[in-house]
């Protein structure tokens, strides 16, 4: 007990300093001592597989092409945000905060759920999942944590605003809530534009909530395409276009996280936000050779998910959706990869990932 406190207060310091992300005797260089992960299904590694729900999917042919195999990702393989932890220049992918340890809480925790959303009721017709919220809950937990290793919660907070923050939800909000009128109301009480209000209303104060848990480099991802993901098609759609009505939610929700971004920047001048344009980007990767994108690569069950042990497509790299709904590897990190570096200026408002980090060095460095 008594080496693992001295271990654990050697890298302590070494953090504060800043020397554990600096670089090693290999070259090795971290552009952030840790990274921090809200999301959904598109970003969860793990943290649904103890929970009772069905959005869960810690058995193959999920993970057939990820090195340790299903693990929780809603993918064949990688996902975006472990891409984006490559680029950051982590070793390792960020773990799963339901499995974390406390050395973990040095260099982020990824505390994504599949089927949660931006409202706490969003995706309970499929049982557990941790909403927004409860992400911010835990995330507190571990500033609070990191406050009695350091002595106090202003070295927390000093700290974890080093770090870099990934957020990504709203998906389930539409697809587990709003389109889903046996379960839910809202589609009754609220036009989609009122929904769409509701949604960046609350949105908005969470991620003020996170700023105050010392987040200060924060990228905002938008949603993805609903309307086209084969999921939308086969249920709501004619079996070969878009669902229109989804389609629309997907672009409005997106069109208001311009200006939300733009009013936090202006808010908390000590802090850089910044939009990733997800929808944008998913609408350009034609270009790049899949040749299947209205179909999953696996046989999926009636939830859209795919059946266990089923064997699943070999040309994976030519499919766009690994299930009826979740990216595949190959477009993740075509995704992933604009998101750091953008390839237009469309990509992410007002700069990509690895010019927030930049500015944010010069920021500090005056």
């Amino acid at each position: 007990m008594g080496s693992e406190v001295i271990k654990l207060w050697i890298i302590t310091i070494l953090m504060v300093l800043g020397v554990a992300s600096s670089s090693s005797a290999e070259g090795y260089y971290r552009k952030v001592p840790c990274y921090f992960i809200f999301g959904d299904s598109l970003a969860d590694n793990g943290n649904n597989n103890k929970l009772e729900t069905v959005a869960k999917v810690d058995y193959q042919p999920y993970g057939i092409d990820f090195p340790e195999g299903p693990t929780g990702r809603f993918s064949n393989g990688l996902t975006i945000v472990d891409v984006i932890a490559e680029l950051l220049g982590f070793k390792e992918y960020i773990p799963p905060y339901a499995s974390s340890k406390l050395l973990d809480i040095f260099f982020g925790v990824n505390y994504a759920s599949g089927s949660a959303g931006i409202l706490n009721e969003t995706g309970r017709q499929l049982g557990a999942r941790i909403p927004f919220d409860m992400q911010l809950e835990n995330h507190r937990k571990v500033m609070l944590r990191l406050a009695k290793i350091l002595t106090t919660e202003k070295a927390a907070r000093s700290y974890l605003g080093k770090c870099f923050y990934s957020v990504g939800l709203g998906n389930n909000d539409y697809i587990n809530n709003y389109f889903v009128p046996d379960y839910y109301k809202t589609s009754q009480e609220y036009t989609l534009d009122q929904f769409t209000q509701l949604l960046i209303q609350q949105y908005t104060n969470q991620i003020k909530r996170l700023y105050s848990y010392g987040a200060r480099k924060i990228a905002i991802f938008g949603l993805g395409s609903l309307g086209c993901t084969p999921y939308a098609i086969s249920t709501y759609g004619n079996g070969s276009s878009c669902v229109e009505i989804m389609e629309k939610a997907s672009i409005l929700f997106n069109s208001l996280l311009i200006p939300l971004v733009d009013q936090l920047n202006q808010e908390f001048p000590n802090a850089t936000f910044t939009y990733i344009d997800y929808y944008g980007i998913g609408q350009t990767a034609a270009g790049i050779g899949f040749t299947n994108g209205i179909s999953g690569c696996c046989p999926v069950a009636s939830d859209g998910q795919c059946i266990p042990d089923e064997i699943p497509c070999r040309n994976r790299t030519s499919y766009v959706f690994w299930d009826s709904f979740h990216p595949t590897e190959v477009l993740s990190k075509y995704i992933g990869q604009r998101s750091f570096k953008a390839l237009y200026p469309s990509d992410a408002h007002p700069f990509d990932i690895r010019t927030l980090l930049q500015l944010d060095e010069q920021i500090s460095a005056i």
